[in-house]
């Protein structure tokens, strides 16, 4: 076995050997220049459109949510508005109502005014009949007695007599 004493001829310091490290750095800057040609530029294109999808996106979904927010603000303004024509139709039913419950009782009470006045009239009217009635029998019977008693002349007794028959025969005629 042969021991690493001896050292190559175009060694470096430290021990180090120069060449490698000359073949080494420009193997690595192949590398990154093809890394940037074939590696990098597709890989930030690829993040370029990951990020331009995802501000799209963010985008999109604040677009929405802005449509959501206006959609409610509509919809909750629709709702109050809507309540307030449901109250302004129960207002308007209950004042109807109300004003109908007056004509009504209104019209009533006209109503059975009349009738009373109506009754009134009859009652005057009927009455007035019968006391014409009245009149006009008290004045047959007092003719009836009349001509009786002229045609004979009675007592007491009798001319009492033959006024009770005649108010006899006046009730019996009704």
């Amino acid at each position: 076995m042969q021991a690493f004493t001896s050292m190559p001829l175009y060694a470096g310091l430290g021990g180090l050997e120069v060449g490698t490290m000359a073949t080494q750095l420009f193997f690595f800057i192949v590398l990154l220049i093809l890394l940037r040609k074939f590696a990098w530029g597709p890989l930030m294109g690829v993040m370029q459109k990951r990020e331009e999808y995802v501000a799209n996106e963010i985008e999109a979904a604040e677009k929405s949510r802005e449509e959501a927010e206006k959609a409610q603000a509509e919809a909750a303004d629709q709702l109050k508005q809507t309540k307030q024509e449901a109250q302004q139709i129960i207002d308007d039913a209950k004042s109807t109502g109300a004003k109908q419950e007056h004509e009504i009782i209104n019209n009533a009470r006209q109503e059975a005014e009349r009738i009373k006045e109506s009754a009134q009239e009859e009652i005057a009217n009927e009455k007035e009949k019968a006391i014409q009635a009245l009149q006009d029998k008290v004045a047959s019977l007092s003719v009836q007695i009349a001509s009786k008693v002229i045609e004979k002349e009675i007592s007491a007794q009798d001319q009492e007599k033959l006024i009770d028959e005649y108010i006899k025969e006046a009730g019996e005629e009704r």
